[in-house]
């Protein structure tokens, strides 16, 4: 059992939740909008159908964690073995310090919004970097610094949100009308694509999942956080995203910059837009935060299984795995470089069909898993929900990004199969931690 000294460093089920509800909501919900506005009706069906996928993917993930709290890798290798528990753990790794450069992307562009001159895209280019270089300290101090910085930038990020809420109730109950709808058909594709999107939006719940060690009673905790974070959210999405369409026509959101800080200066003025800009930039820090976060623990869980470099197991502190944060805040800062030749928006583009088309194999196997340790029909009839949602979802992505997911997978392979040539050459022996012994394959 833990000493007091090892709980008190430890974060309990409201950090965690700060953390669910912190990395889901970033950049993505705010400039949504104006990829939505075109497909009218259709977005508001992908809002539903996205909010109830990804909580039957939540709950999948919530009973995989009751297994225990050693992390989504262990929980999987239970079940499929040690390979297919690497490929959850490199793809979750992969899909984290690619999502951190888009969200870091995110966050300088909406202190741009705000008023602040970068000097064009090469100026917002290196803020994003600052920003990664910033969080990346601060998650070097370790997970209870994380957790408190992700509670006051959720209280934060909430309040461009609950404004529009506010404006469109507001709206309603006085007797004004709402904006039409763009004059989309419905149709499978269109929900589809519309589902896809909003999809994104909601990733990030699974990082509650990458702390191993440092949450107080996982098995409860996890679980707890997971459901009742991502049921947050869903809610708030639904009513939001909604409400944004409604009060502001199709024609002025599709080409809007900020969509929600256009809806405010309509009611309140420059001074609104402004702050809820600002407020935008503070909730893609909020979720870079928990990415980081994320990132580090799972290249951290990886190296000492000896399947990443095992200078990356390296930790300070109470096992802050500080050169695993290293190596993931530079693997995003060279994919920013790579790409700076890009406009602002088509890097945005890209790297969110990265980090999706990646995450989404971390989605598949923990229901996949969570179904074969949950015999009770109305388990399985979620998890089966959860399936069909991310088929679903893999179909609205498209080619190009489910060929990414590939190349990604088949990398990693390569990784491992180098790490253990050079682990066997050297006889090293993997340090696995608070970790069982993998099944046969």
């Amino acid at each position: 059992m833990a000493d007091r000294s090892d709980q008190s460093a430890m974060i309990g089920v409201w950090m965690t939740s700060a953390l669910v509800v912190g990395t889901i909501i970033g950049s993505g919900i705010f400039m949504l909008p104006v990829s939505l506005a075109p497909l009218g009706r259709n977005a508001l069906i992908g809002w539903v159908v996205s909010g109830i996928g990804v909580l039957c993917i939540a709950y999948g993930m919530a009973r995989l964690s009751r297994l225990g709290g050693e992390g989504i890798q262990a929980n999987v290798e239970r079940e499929y073995g040690s390979t297919v528990a690497f490929l959850v753990a490199w793809s979750f790794w992969v899909s984290n310090w690619v999502a951190q450069a888009s969200v870091a992307i995110g966050a300088a562009s909406a202190l741009a919004f705000a008023g602040v001159d970068f000097g064009g895209p090469a100026g917002v280019l290196l803020v994003a970097i600052g920003w990664l270089v910033i969080l990346t300290a601060v998650n070097a101090i370790g997970v209870r610094a994380v957790g408190g910085f992700s509670l006051v930038t959720v209280a934060i990020k909430l309040l461009p949100l609950l404004a529009v809420i506010w404006l469109f109730i507001e709206r309603g109950a006085s007797g004004g009308t709402f904006e039409p709808l763009a004059q989309m058909p419905v149709s499978f594709a269109n929900i589809a694509t519309a589902s896809a999107l909003t999809f994104f939006a909601f990733t990030g719940f699974e990082s509650a999942t990458t702390p191993v060690g440092k949450v107080r009673d996982p098995s409860r905790t996890i679980p707890r956080a997971l459901i009742g974070g991502t049921a947050f959210v869903v809610a708030l999405y639904l009513v939001a995203g909604t409400a944004i369409q409604m009060l502001l026509p199709a024609g002025v959101v599709a080409n809007s910059a900020a969509p929600f800080a256009d809806a405010l200066v309509s009611h309140w003025g420059r001074g609104a837009a402004t702050f809820a800009a600002l407020t935008i930039a503070v909730a893609a820090i909020g979720c870079l935060n928990g990415l980081i976060l994320g990132t580090g623990e799972l290249g951290y869980a990886m190296a000492l299984r000896g399947d990443l470099p095992a200078f990356m197991a390296k930790t300070r502190g109470v096992n802050t795995p500080v050169v695993s944060q290293i190596v993931g805040m530079a693997l995003s800062i060279v994919l920013l470089l790579a790409n700076s030749s890009r406009a602002t928006a088509s890097l945005f583009t890209f790297i969110i069909l990265l980090s999706t088309a990646a995450v989404i194999v971390v989605y598949l196997t923990a229901a996949l898993a969570a179904w074969k340790c949950s015999p009770a029909p109305a388990s399985r009839a979620v998890l089966a929900l959860a399936v069909l949602f991310i088929a679903f979802a893999v179909y609205g992505i498209g080619l190009e990004a489910n060929l990414w997911c590939l190349m990604l997978l088949a990398a990693g392979l390569v990784v491992r199969a180098v790490m253990q040539r050079i682990n066997s050459s050297v006889g090293a022996t993997p340090a696995v931690a608070n970790a069982p012994a993998a099944p046969p394959e």
